[in-house]
């Protein structure tokens, strides 16, 4: 029976756990023993956290034994993605330039994890910097998608995803700057929820983009996004940009769609969208239907320019962001500089990868002078209309319905030549980021060759509990979830 645990979503440890018909330690070795049988095919994770997990696990058996200090996710083993800052734990955003970086402190999100008694496997591989959509641009090596391992996993959090779908833990944590939560989600055939900006505090996530970037989880099933988001959300004083806003328990609302009024974006059904993500998605959409959800076509008429936008907002916060790391305070530091312009500009090219070079050049261009106002700042303008596509779209609908990607995950170096091509998988969900509203993907069905599909369900700003609600009852009438990659 050990042997099957690591195949638990977080609920049912969470079950087995408190009733002591397994401790935490029994639950943490199995997960260790799959990692040991499949981590060499997957390559989910960049640091294994042995020592600190199981001494984790044996305090979260001690709370069992005391009935002190309980929580849905005490005892549980959870992946956190290389760009949180974990205290005492290498953490390398996947980049040569933090190789050897130790925080001396955690992410509010790892705190709060950490206080609620989950165990840490590990630290998760990721596109360098969270620059990617298919988890190839690790500095480290990429990751593979558990369905199929000459397929990409998706991005950047795809070793998080990959984990979760190879049951390397029972859950895990992303970031998601323009769908690296839940386009890996779709990849993988798991559960990923990005929440609405400022829901979940992002100290001591290494920023990307700043106005963009939001923490997540990925998980087996809803019900455990429900209960991990309960575990991270809420305002933090740390971070500015943090929401005050009440947090409710998000397992609270059922699954009860009647009368929901579900969105269905006529811009999201575009010519050369692979069919099978058409079929899956309208055929989810139906089942909303069947239980009593109302489908209404809304038109989201700026979508055509997300992607421009985005790729210019995202890469100048991201020259910003990445301009800190000069080998002077941290991080890879060139040896021998003749002087202090050969020390940034050795430094930078030595531990920098390419993608992370062809985003900050962009990002250093649009912000230059005679330039700003040209991109950055009409950048910023379309940014301001396509939120108010959004305003305009839930002032009649409840949730919006779309594709999380418009094709199953792609081969390995298919699109690595073709950078534009790359940025165009996220076409569905960077919408999203640039409206700061949140935004679940979960399995919907599968491609002819036997790959996930992904169902994204967008909400009003701080309405994630419609959200899930909307992913909850979808998830109850499919059996997409249950369905497990053949590995190991």
């Amino acid at each position: 029976m050990s042997g099957e645990l690591w195949g638990l979503t977080i609920h049912e440890a969470h079950a087995r756990l408190t009733t002591r018909e397994i401790g935490a330690r029994e639950l943490l070795e199995s997960v260790e023993a799959r990692i040991a049988a499949v981590e060499g095919e997957v390559h989910a994770y960049l640091t294994l956290c042995r020592e600190t997990a199981r001494a984790q696990a044996d305090e979260a058996d001690r709370r069992f034994r005391s009935g002190e200090g309980i929580t849905p996710l005490t005892g549980v083993p959870i992946a956190l993605k290389d760009n949180l800052c974990t205290n005492g734990v290498k953490t390398t955003c996947a980049s040569k330039i933090l190789e050897h970086f130790v925080p001396p402190y955690d992410a509010t999100v790892v705190a709060r994890l950490r206080s609620a008694g989950a165990v840490f496997v590990g630290k998760a591989n990721m596109d360098e910097f969270a620059m990617g959509s298919s988890t190839e641009n690790s500095a480290f090596g990429g990751t593979s998608n558990p369905w199929d391992r000459a397929r990409i996993p998706g991005g950047s959090s795809g070793g998080s995803a990959a984990a979760v779908a190879a049951d390397e833990c029972l859950a895990a944590l992303g970031s998601d700057t323009g769908g690296s939560i839940r386009q890996p989600a779709a990849c993988c055939g798991v559960v990923g929820l990005k929440p609405t900006y400022g829901r979940v505090s992002r100290y001591g996530l290494i920023a990307f983009a700043s106005s963009l970037d939001q923490i997540g989880p990925l998980t087996k099933d809803v019900t455990d996004s429900a209960l991990m988001l309960n575990a991270i959300a809420g305002h933090d004083p740390n971070d500015s940009t943090s929401a005050d806003v009440p947090r409710p328990d998000f397992t609270a609302d059922g699954a009860d769609v009647r009368g929901l009024r579900v969105g269905v974006p006529k811009e999201y059904f575009i010519p050369g969208m692979d069919r099978s993500v058409e079929a899956a998605v309208k055929a989810a959409i139906a089942a909303l239907e069947r239980e009593g959800a109302i489908p209404v076509e809304v038109s989201l008429p700026h979508t055509e320019y997300a992607v421009a936008v985005y790729y210019l907002l995202a890469t100048a916060e991201a020259s910003s962001n990445l301009a800190r790391y000069d080998g002077v305070r941290y991080g890879h530091r060139a040896k021998a500089p003749r002087d202090l312009f050969d020390l940034y500009a050795r430094s930078r090219a030595e531990g920098f990868g390419p993608e992370v070079k062809r985003r900050i050049m962009l990002g250093t261009y649009a912000l230059s002078s005679g330039y700003y106002d040209a991109y950055y700042a009409k950048a910023q303008r379309v940014r301001t209309l396509i939120k108010q596509d959004f305003d305009r779209a839930f002032e009649r609908v409840d949730v919006i319905a779309t594709p999380t990607a418009p094709t199953p995950a792609f081969r390995a170096g298919e699109k690595t030549q073709d950078p534009l091509q790359m940025y165009l998988s996220d076409i569905f969900t960077i919408s999203v980021n640039l409206a700061g509203v949140p935004a679940l993907s979960l399995p919907c069905g599968f491609s002819p060759e036997g790959l996930p599909i992904g169902l994204q369900v967008i909400g009003k700003p701080f309405d994630e509990a419609t959200v899930l609600r909307a992913g909850l009852a979808y998830e109850r009438v499919t059996a997409w979830t249950a369905t497990k990659p053949h590995i190991g």
